[in-house]
């Protein structure tokens, strides 16, 4: 059976406002992978990224 896209789009706009209390244009902006990461569990919950991880990071994102 498929659902319309209309019907599922509705049900993730519901689970990312309820989830990540997401505004609808906060919602819409995103893109999939966007949304599917934002509702991932961590990988490891029990270590947290070390320095040099998160000055990769941030030299990444510096370069876009």
């Amino acid at each position: 059976m498929s659902e319309r896209f209309a019907d599922m789009a509705l049900r993730c706009a519901g689970l990312a406002a309820s989830a990540l209390s997401w505004t609808p244009d906060t919602f819409w902006n995103a893109t999939p992978a966007e949304l599917l990461a934002s509702l991932a569990l961590p990988r490891d919950r029990t270590t947290p990224p070390s320095r040099d991880q998160i000055a990769r990071m941030i030299e990444r994102d510096h370069h876009g």
